[in-house]
């Protein structure tokens, strides 16, 4: 079983993360070109539906919270990386969020040590 404070440095992870994606995603709506930032958007939507969806099924200890962190971490993943090619400065938070994100989806999920009975 995976030690609380892991957990609770995941959830935390999870909400900032999901918070960093609401505002990155509001941030390039008001961008002179929209249109360049759309896979931005869906990316961040996605990702903060996904992060608050994980820190919700880690706070009640559900039993698929292991498998929907490693989703969530595939998700951060994709956003993050998606943001790493936009300069604006909320853009570059956002990416940092959801990589640091990732990182702690994966370790919840038992991804990082290895341990393939934990998913």
């Amino acid at each position: 079983m995976i030690a609380q404070p892991t957990m609770s440095d995941c959830i935390q992870a999870c909400v900032q993360c999901a918070q960093d994606c609401e505002h990155c995603a509001n941030a390039c709506l008001g961008e002179k070109d929209v249109a360049m930032m759309a896979n931005c958007i869906r990316l961040d939507r996605d990702c903060s539906a996904i992060c608050w969806q994980a820190a919700s099924f880690m706070s009640r200890g559900s039993e698929f919270a292991q498998q929907l962190c490693q989703l969530c971490a595939e998700i951060c993943e994709a956003c993050g990386q998606e943001c790493q090619k936009h300069e604006h400065d909320h853009c570059q938070k956002c990416a940092q969020s959801c990589l640091d994100c990732a990182d702690q989806c994966r370790r919840m999920a038992g991804v990082v040590t290895g341990n393939s009975s934990a998913i």
